[in-house]
């Protein structure tokens, strides 16, 4: 009787359109206050419990503040100049692009809806200005998007590693592998579909321009190295990583690319202007920036949407893990596995 109860109240409340968050959540109230000897007093206490018993979720937010940052401070355009560099005169060289710099960018952000956002919005217009078909242009995206997913640092896999209480460094080196994997075979994929449907390559623009666009795109790059070489090296936690990340995300696009906040648009180095003078007034513009910060409207636009997804997920979280204890108090998985054998 709970074990019907409790589904057929989510599955209603999830075809009435009610938010997934709070279809768990309130399934869950209702099958302990009506279905359950268990006390309410469980259910403040499991809902602290969620997040306060699991450090590793403490990365969603940094992960999800870095993407916010990169993908609005321009470093998604760099990783996507680099990529065309490397494959662009490929026949599909611009849907294989698309793919790698989406495996770049879900290795700089940890969240497959930001690699989506942050890519599909600049290159699914190139490619269908190419001569793609546009359903094809959105399919390429829509695929290399889920990359996120399996690429480290993957926030999926944060929460996985939380709900299982296994290692996040273990689950990072076990995706690493099958991430790469699945993007090249999409890129393959898409290689022969370009040839079936004759889509024309684009001309080889020469080492010159991959050396240029990679030293574009490598204060991005370098974010790779900083995440993932200081897991994979013991020298800090994903937690501690995905702090790192976010700052290092909100230095690149405030203070090294210069696409959003007070230094907006200022150049490094102005014309007939000394290395040394440069170096200077870079350095007070920098250091009397950083207070404007604060109330930049850029800045705090970046802040207000990843705090938005931020504690979205985080509710999701909660509720689910409140959804897992009514479960296992419950004990529907072993009643279900007794139906089962019987």
């Amino acid at each position: 009787m709970t074990t019907a109860a409790l589904f057929i109240l989510l599955f209603a409340c999830m075809l009435l359109g009610m938010p997934i968050a709070l279809a768990l959540g309130f399934s869950s109230i209702t099958t302990i206050l009506f279905f359950s000897h268990d006390s309410l007093a469980s259910i403040a206490l499991k809902l602290f419990e969620a997040l306060s018993e699991h450090y590793t979720l403490l990365a969603i937010p940094f992960f999800i503040l870095s993407s916010a940052f990169l993908s609005t401070g321009g470093v998604a355009k760099r990783i996507i100049r680099f990529a065309l560099s490397l494959v662009g005169h490929i026949r599909g060289g611009i849907a294989m692009a698309s793919v790698m710099a989406c495996m770049i960018f879900a290795a700089v952000s940890g969240s497959s809806p930001a690699t989506v956002a942050a890519i599909g919005s600049i290159v699914i217009v190139g490619m269908v200005k190419a001569g793609y078909p546009e359903s094809f242009a959105a399919g390429v995206i829509t695929n290399a998007g889920t990359l996120g997913i399996l690429i480290p640092p993957s926030i999926v896999m944060l929460v996985y590693a939380a709900a299982t209480e296994v290692s996040a460094a273990r689950m990072f080196m076990a995706g690493f592998l099958p991430g790469l994997l699945m993007g090249l075979i999409l890129m393959i994929a898409i290689y022969i579909a370009a040839r079936v449907k004759k889509i024309p390559a684009q001309p080889w623009r020469g080492f010159g321009e991959v050396i240029s666009s990679g030293a574009a795109a490598f204060g991005g790059l370098m974010l790779i190295i900083i995440v993932l070489g200081s897991i994979y090296g013991g020298i800090a936690s994903p937690t501690e990583a995905a702090a790192v990340s976010a700052v290092y995300a909100f230095a690149v696009a405030v203070f090294g690319y210069r696409d959003i906040g007070p230094l907006k648009e200022v150049p490094w180095r102005k014309e007939g202007e000394s290395k040394g003078a440069a170096f200077w007034r870079n350095i007070g513009q920098m250091l009397l920036a950083l207070p404007k910060c604060v109330t930049d409207k850029d800045v705090n636009k970046v802040l207000l949407d990843a705090s938005k997804v931020s504690i979205m997920l985080l509710f999701i979280i909660a509720n689910a893990m409140l959804f897992a204890h009514v479960l296992t108090t419950e004990r529907i998985p072993h009643h279900l596995a007794e139906l089962i054998v019987h």
